[in-house]
């Protein structure tokens, strides 16, 4: 079984969120990573500064096997973008919750992340997934 940060939140897509103050860092989970297997590109759509809801896509990442939508945890304002990604997508996997990092977005309303798994029940929804 994977550990998964017990400080972190996590929703069933596979994205999680660290909540440090009002500034969510949200990426993709170790679980998704191993899913997608070699990850080729990474496209963050939003600038900083701009608006997300949560529940938007605000990406997509790309692998040799499948291409996946990356959807927002949280609603606020887009305060940071991993950039690195563009010419290293490879980050993601090597580092999914230090270096590989997505997004940086200071949160409207920190109750959204009420409905958000823990580690325990993330670990729970994906054990025995893709084994």
């Amino acid at each position: 079984m994977a550990n998964y940060p017990s400080d972190f939140r996590y929703l069933d897509t596979h994205e999680y969120v660290w909540l440090d103050g009002d500034i969510a860092t949200i990426g993709i989970t170790s679980f998704a990573v191993k899913e997608l297997g070699e990850i080729v590109f990474v496209e963050l759509l939003p600038k900083v500064g701009t608006a997300v809801e949560k529940g938007d896509e605000f990406g997509t990442i790309e692998s040799v096997k499948a291409v996946g939508e990356l959807n927002s945890p949280v609603t606020g304002t887009v305060v940071e973008r991993n950039d690195v990604l563009n010419d290293e997508p490879e980050v993601v996997s090597e580092d999914p919750y230090g270096e590989g990092w997505l997004l940086k977005v200071r949160v409207n309303n920190p109750d959204e992340l009420n409905d958000a798994l823990t580690a325990d029940q993330y670990s729970a929804l994906v054990e025995g997934q893709g084994e």
